[in-house]
């Protein structure tokens, strides 16, 4: 199995399921009403939804710098602002954390293995580091999107 192979199928199971850690992604947003998406059950934490979209918004910048674009911080912000509070402003959201996952899978698989070690940009890390990096991100923010639920 090439290296790409292995890095696509750890974003996968950072997102879909099958990690052995516990719940991926998409199990920890799972069942999630809008409402407690919204909720701020720890004084002072991030809720469910900007989890959400901060989750994908790295993704994302990951992606863009994959495709050659240096950029510091996402185009929509660290921490995006969250719109609406109804179903169907989170269903976007849950949408667009699952079409950010889905562009960067397509970025690492037309990513040229030569290319995994070398920085992405001068004075950024490489494609290596910086994928490994979005799969830690996202294990650690479904770790507290479970506990959210919990709460």
């Amino acid at each position: 199995m090439r290296e790409i192979d292995r890095i696509a199928d750890q974003l996968k199971r950072a997102h879909e399921g099958g990690a052995w850690h516990g719940p991926s992604v998409s199990e920890a947003l799972k069942g999630v009403s809008a409402q407690q998406a919204a909720a701020r059950p720890i004084s002072g934490a991030h809720s469910i939804w900007e989890l959400a979209l901060h989750i994908a918004a790295w993704r994302h910048i990951a992606a863009l710098r994959l495709a050659g674009q240096p950029l510091i911080d996402p185009p929509e912000g660290d921490w995006p602002v969250v719109r609406g509070a109804d179903e169907a402003s989170w269903e976007d959201a849950r949408a667009l954390v699952e079409l950010r996952y889905r562009e960067l899978v397509t970025a690492v698989r037309s990513l040229d293995e030569d290319r995994l070690n070398l920085p992405l940009a001068e004075g950024f890390s490489s494609a290596y580091v910086t994928l490994h990096g979005v799969i830690q991100h996202d294990l650690y923010h479904a770790g507290q999107i479970s506990l959210l639920k919990k709460s």
